[in-house]
């Protein structure tokens, strides 16, 4: 493809290598993880360095908060997260259980959006944080609303790696699971992204593909997660439908 930039796809590489388990890297690091050379990965950071989205001390790079620009001028784009906030952050009041609004990214969900209210998954969730779309209730009712050619195309191409001993791995069954969801409208994951957690999604209609959903832990009933959660959260998504532009 004549128009592709690959030293804009290297550079954004380097930026991908850091993340919440390496925010500190080595020069031979970065080139590893991006899968550059040495001399390549240097000139990229010297470069990100000099515009202010790397810092180094000479032996260690790590990213600048300006680097939060790129991603804050996807979210302002989607006026999402400002039309979002408020409303999640009257369900959190109103559930007592942490809220989320998140994005579709190919195989990913990305979350724009987050009212916690307790910690009670392992790992840390924050504005940018991703996780694979086929464990996540958010994901499941953003895959469910696709067309049934476009799912068979994603299953053939897209692994559903176990993250517990309960997700959903059989491209049949998770087939079966999101025809479900398309039909009553939510989904619920128990579970499947990790142990002790349920989640319940539903999506959040307009013309940008999103889902807002709550986390609980499993101690809660199902009974209460489908008569007091359930309706609060279509309100919430109906309600955040309502405020974006059309």
């Amino acid at each position: 493809m004549s128009d592709f930039v690959q030293s804009l796809e290297r550079g954004l590489a380097v930026i991908r290598a850091f993340d919440a388990e390496n925010p500190e890297l080595t020069l031979s690091d970065v080139a590893r993880i991006a899968g550059l050379t040495r001399a390549a990965a240097r000139r990229f950071l010297i470069t990100l360095v000099e515009l202010g989205y790397v810092r180094t001390d000479g032996k260690l790079f790590a990213l600048r908060p300006k680097v939060l620009e790129l991603g804050f001028s996807y979210l302002s784009s989607l006026g999402l997260p400002d039309v979002a906030g408020p409303h999640l952050e009257k369900l959190a009041a109103e559930v007592h259980e942490s809220c989320s609004v998140s994005v579709l990214d190919g195989t990913e969900i990305v979350y724009v959006a987050r009212v916690p209210t307790k910690r009670i998954m392992k790992v840390m969730i924050e504005i940018g944080t991703r996780f694979p779309a086929h464990a996540a209730s958010m994901g499941r009712v953003m895959l469910a609303a696709h067309s049934d050619a476009w799912l068979d195309d994603y299953l053939r191409r897209t692994p559903l790696t176990a993250m517990t001993d309960r997700t959903i791995t059989d491209p049949a069954e998770f087939k079966a699971e999101l025809i479900r969801i398309r039909t009553q409208g939510w989904a619920m994951v128990d579970e499947e992204l990790e142990k002790g957690l349920r989640s319940i999604a539903v999506p959040i209609k307009g013309k940008i593909l999103a889902a807002v959903n709550i986390s609980t832990h499993v101690s809660r009933s199902l009974e209460s997660t489908h008569t007091e959660l359930l309706p609060a959260l279509l309100n919430t998504a109906a309600a955040i439908a309502a405020d974006l532009p059309s």
